[in-house]
């Protein structure tokens, strides 16, 4: 993009009080980010409230300052490579699409063949979580698990933390290299030109040399409590399901795997001793429904994924993308879930997801809460 467009973005996503549904609505109804800007305050008005269009009106303060500071970062001639994928831009990943609440902006850095990938994620992704401070064994199981799933070909993401996530990256950075698609994924909390913990700082340089780290916080900003919990959002929209190796029943985790659920995503967990802490949150889990887990092979079954060198089943060409049309009559007036829309058509996931953002992007469709879709206007 160029500095004016990427001035838009900043300033639609700067903007106090607007948020991603706000701001998805007036995308959708007025187009990239600089039309929304080039509209009245009254013509806001019909997207947002009242005081969201005033402050729509007003230029966030330290907007220029940041602009500034994107632009330099975004050309830096320098790897690990860096770049922002906006909300419809094609490196956008399908899977993070379909989620109810799609991040506007996502910074990466890494590797760059990953960084200019389309989309950056690779369809075939496992998020990987639990404790903060766990046990020995939790974390070698971490470990071994990430190794093993990796090698069969699985992108592991995660959060960068302390304890389990970082165990699970360093286990996806030791399995066989595959340029074709990123060892592992962190998606962190801050700015990316910030490493937090600190102590996870010589992991999170190899993870950009060898995967990506991905972001939806503008350059500069700090760990903030609350951004860890709303990112675990994307570490679980990103992959096909949820693996908790170790947690405690306040875990953060339970958090990524309860919004897995919602997402319509699998949920693992490993057991553990039941006078372990860090097992609690994991069987809780597991009396909830998620799939107990004791192998690599147990994931790789329920996802129905090959194991590691094993080829795919089918090589059929992939089906012609359907027109706008041809996705609503399908979608009909009721709300729809993707599974469903996917039974009616036939066609991928993936293809179904871009369509959809297309058409709420020209306001034909609104997306509604637990990942649900409806036609906008009369039959």
């Amino acid at each position: 993009m160029d500095r004016d467009e990427l001035a838009a973005w900043l300033r639609l996503v700067l903007t106090p009080g607007v948020g991603n549904g706000a701001a998805r609505r007036l995308l959708a109804a007025f187009g990239l980010p600089q039309a929304v800007f080039a509209q009245t305050e009254a013509a806001w008005q019909s997207c947002v409230t009242a005081v969201q269009a005033r402050a729509l009106a007003a230029v966030p303060e330290g907007l220029d300052a940041l602009l500034e500071q994107t632009w330099q970062w975004l050309r830096a001639d320098a790897e690990p490579a860096r770049a922002i994928v906006t909300l419809g831009d094609a490196a956008y990943p399908p899977a993070l699409l379909a989620t109810e609440d799609p991040p506007l902006l996502l910074y990466l850095l890494g590797a760059p063949q990953f960084v200019r990938g389309r989309p950056f994620a690779p369809p075939r992704c496992l998020a990987m979580v639990g404790s903060r401070n766990p046990t020995a064994q939790g974390a070698d199981h971490a470990r071994q698990f990430a190794r093993a799933l990796r090698a069969a070909g699985l992108t592991i993401v995660s959060g960068l933390a302390l304890g389990i996530d970082a165990a699970a990256h360093e286990g996806a950075l030791q399995g066989p290299p595959d340029p074709a698609t990123p060892a592992t994924i962190a998606v962190v909390g801050t700015g990316l030109d910030r490493v937090y913990p600190r102590a996870n700082k010589e992991l999170a340089h190899r993870i950009a040399r060898h995967g990506l780290l991905v972001s939806e916080y503008p350059l500069g900003t700090p760990p903030l409590a609350a951004n860890f919990p709303k990112r675990n959002r994307i570490i679980s929209g990103l992959s096909q399901g949820t693996l908790v190796v170790e947690a405690a029943l306040a875990s953060g985790s339970l958090i990524t795997a309860r919004l897995a659920a919602e997402q319509g995503r699998e949920v693992f967990a490993i057991p553990g001793s039941i006078h372990a802490p860090q097992s609690r949150g994991c069987h809780a889990l597991l009396r909830q429904g998620a799939k107990l887990v004791e192998t690599a092979q147990d994931v790789l079954e329920e996802l129905r994924l090959p194991a590691a060198g094993q080829a795919p089943e089918s090589d059929a060409p992939p089906p012609v993308a359907p027109t706008h049309q041809e996705v609503l009559d399908a979608l009909g007036f009721d709300p729809l879930g993707l599974d469903a829309l996917v039974a009616r058509t036939g066609l991928p996931a993936a293809t179904l997801q871009v369509r959809l953002l297309e058409l709420e992007l020209e306001g034909q469709v609104a997306r509604l809460p637990g990942g649900m879709f409806q036609r906008v206007g009369s039959a």
